[in-house]
């Protein structure tokens, strides 16, 4: 799969899935490997922005999905300073 930037928390459910889906894993099978119910696991893919982080983290590491942060690049050069403006 390609990269995907993420903006909001309503982009996950639809990634999530998709991902699962690439991976050749039913919801019973990923809800299996993580040690929840199928039912839990539908939960956590409708509702991606209320899962702690610890079990985001858990799921995408099963699915083989890597999160990667990374600072947008600015679109105009920064200024320069002379030090911290305290």
């Amino acid at each position: 799969m390609p990269d995907y930037t993420i903006r909001t928390a309503a982009q996950l459910p639809a990634l999530l899935k998709g991902f699962r889906k690439q991976a050749g894993l039913t919801q019973a099978d990923a809800a299996l490997r993580l040690g929840v119910t199928q039912q839990t696991l539908s939960a956590l893919e409708r509702n991606a922005d209320r899962v702690s982080a610890e079990r985001l983290l858990q799921l995408l590491s099963m699915l083989g999905v890597e999160l990667v942060l990374r600072q947008e690049k600015a679109t105009a050069p920064a200024k320069p300073s002379s030090g911290p403006n305290w």
